[in-house]
C-alpha cells in the first residue's frame, strides 16, 4: 500500500502539525496497521511540553503517542499467524529477541528496544504504522479499539501487580489515581485484592477510584496518608503499596503504609534524580523493594481479561478527540489536568 497518510508532528515543544507522511511500508516481518485509536499519555505530554524525558530528547519533528489499536491492512511476506482484516491492540516496544534479558523473558529491560513515541522512534498519532507483527495481538471483534488501546497502560498496572506479588484478599494502597493508578487498581482487583485504598489530592480523581471499585479513598488535602491508612486498615497497614504519582512524598507515604515484611512497587518517576527514603526503616521493618519498568509478558492476559466488560473502563476515559484535534488534547490534558484522565485520539 502507497500513498500519504495525516500525523500529528511535534515539531516543536510545544507545537504539533498536522502533515502529510508517506504510508510506511512493512518489512517481510511486520505489518501494516490502520490506527483506529490512541491513547494520550503523560510521557506524551512530557515530550510536548518538554522536548525530552531524562536522556530521551526530541532533535527532529517526530509522532508522538503509544498506546495504540487498529487494523491489520496488509503484511510483510514472512507473516503466517495474522491476517488482513484482524483487529489488533499494539504492543509498542519491539525487542531485539537475542539479548539475555530477551532471552530471559525480562524483554522490556532490552537494551535495544526501539519503543514507540520514544525518541528517535515516531509514534502512532497517524493513521498507519508498521510494526513488527509479532507485537500485535488479536482481539475479539466485539472489543471497541479504544479499549483495546487501553491495555497498553493497563500492562503497567498488570506488570506492577505481578512484580509486588499480590495475592487474592490482601490490602493495596495506591498512591496517585491517575490514569495508571487507576488502571493499577482495575489489575489489583482483577488479582482478588480485598481492599484497595486509593490515594490522592483531587477529588474528581477519588470519585473515578470509586467508580472502578476502590473500598476506600484518602484525600490528601484533608488527612495524612499514613494517619488514614492506619485508621482505615485498623493499625494492620496494607499488604502491598503501590506509587504511581511519580512524587517522593507519595514514596516516603508508600514505604509507611505497608506492615512490616511488606512489599512496595515503584512506578511514578519522581522529577528529582534522587528521592530520599529511610534505609534503617526499611531494613528495621524487612520490606521489599520493587522497580516497574514498562511491563512484559503482560499482552495476553490483558486482552483476556479486557476481553469481556467485567472491568469497566468508563471512568477512565474522559474525552474523545480526532487527529485533527490533537493539539488542542494535548493543552487540554496540561490545562483540565485535574479533571481529564484518558483522553483517546481516534485517527
Amino acid at each position: 500500500m502507497q500513498g500519504k497518510m495525516k500525523a500529528a508532528v511535534l515539531v516543536k515543544p510545544g507545537k504539533i502539525e498536522i502533515q502529510e507522511w508517506d504510508i510506511p511500508i512493512p518489512s517481510k516481518d511486520e505489518a501494516l496497521v490502520r490506527i483506529k485509536a490512541v491513547g494520550l499519555c503523560g510521557s506524551d505530554v512530557h515530550y510536548y511540553e518538554h522536548g525530552k524525558i531524562g536522556p530521551y530528547v526530541v532533535g527532529k519533528p517526530m509522532i508522538l503517542g503509544h498506546e495504540a489499536a487498529g487494523e491489520i491492512v496488509s503484511l510483510g511476506s514472512d507473516v503466517r499467524h495474522l491476517t488482513v482484516g484482524q483487529r489488533v491492540t499494539i504492543e509498542p516496544g519491539v525487542t531485539c529477541g537475542r539479548c539475555h534479558h530477551c532471552k530471559s523473558g525480562h524483554y522490556n529491560l532490552c537494551p535495544k528496544v526501539e519503543f514507540l513515541a520514544t525518541p528517535p522512534y515516531d509514534g502512532a498519532f497517524c493513521e498507519y504504522i508498521a510494526i513488527r507483527a509479532d507485537f500485535l495481538y488479536p482481539v475479539p471483534d466485539h472489543m471497541s479499539y479504544e479499549r483495546a488501546a487501553l491495555i497498553e497502560p493497563f500492562s503497567v498496572g498488570l506488570h506492577a501487580v505481578r512484580r509486588g506479588r499480590l495475592k487474592p484478599g490482601e490490602t493495596v494502597v495506591i498512591m496517585g489515581m491517575g490514569p495508571i493508578g487507576i488502571l493499577a487498581l482495575a489489575a489489583a482487583k482483577a488479582a482478588g485484592a480485598k481492599r484497595i485504598i486509593g490515594v490522592d489530592l483531587e477529588p474528581f480523581r477519588l470519585e473515578r477510584a470509586l467508580q472502578m471499585g476502590a473500598t476506600d479513598v484518602v484525600h490528601l488535602r484533608k488527612e495524612d496518608a499514613t494517619e488514614a491508612i492506619n485508621r482505615i486498615t485498623h493499625e494492620q497497614k496494607a499488604d502491598l503499596a503501590i506509587e504511581t504519582a511519580g512524587n517522593g512524598k507519595a514514596a516516603q507515604a508508600a514505604l509507611r503504609s505497608v506492615r512490616r515484611g511488606g512489599r512496595v512497587v515503584l512506578v511514578g518517576l519522581p522529577q528529582e534524580s534522587e528521592t530520599p527514603l529511610s534505609i534503617p526503616y526499611i531494613v528495621d521493618n524487612e520490606i521489599d523493594i520493587y522497580g516497574v519498568f514498562r511491563y512484559c509478558n503482560t499482552y495476553p492476559t490483558g486482552v483476556a481479561l479486557l476481553a469481556d466488560d467485567d472491568i469497566d473502563l468508563g471512568p477512565v476515559i474522559t474525552d474523545y478527540m480526532t487527529l485533527e484535534q490533537t493539539a488542542a488534547a494535548f493543552e487540554k490534558a496540561i490545562k483540565e489536568k485535574n479533571s481529564t484522565l484518558k483522553i483517546i485520539i481516534c485517527p
